[in-house]
């Protein structure tokens, strides 16, 4: 599904994407986190209960955004539907932790009762652009 201009982005190093759910009174609700490709599907960690898992309990359609820091214009769009699972939740997020922060543990879960969750974005439609360097 990923063509490879849109796999050279996601998979560069400590990018960020935009995660956009939907509220119940219809309105978008957007979050900025950290990503991860799997495959064809990106895995994105939250907690149960946040605004976004409730959004996407109740209606599992998403759209993320990823753009490149770089060259702002080249971007690849995931429009797609969610699944999401407890299992492996704490060992994404710490994964993340290490990748985006160089720590070996996300702290902020640290003594709280938070439940992690995997949620795995299946793409149903993919937009990617890939614009040249700006000459300076």
């Amino acid at each position: 599904m990923f063509d490879d201009n849109a796999r050279a982005l996601l998979d560069k190093p400590k990018q960020f994407a935009t995660i956009s759910t939907i509220e119940p009174d219809g309105q978008p609700q957007s979050s900025v986190v950290w990503f991860e490709r799997d495959g064809d599907d990106l895995l994105i960690s939250t907690v149960e209960g946040r605004r976004k898992h409730r959004n996407l309990v109740r209606d599992p359609r998403c759209t993320v955004l990823v753009y490149d820091m770089d060259q702002p214009y080249s971007y690849v769009e995931v429009r797609g539907h969610v699944e999401m699972t407890r299992e492996g939740g704490r060992e994404l997020i710490d994964k993340f932790a290490r990748a985006y922060q160089g720590w070996d543990r996300y702290p902020a879960d640290d003594g709280t009762d938070n439940v992690r969750v995997v949620v795995r974005v299946i793409p149903d439609k993919v937009v990617s652009r890939a614009m040249p360097a700006t000459r300076d």
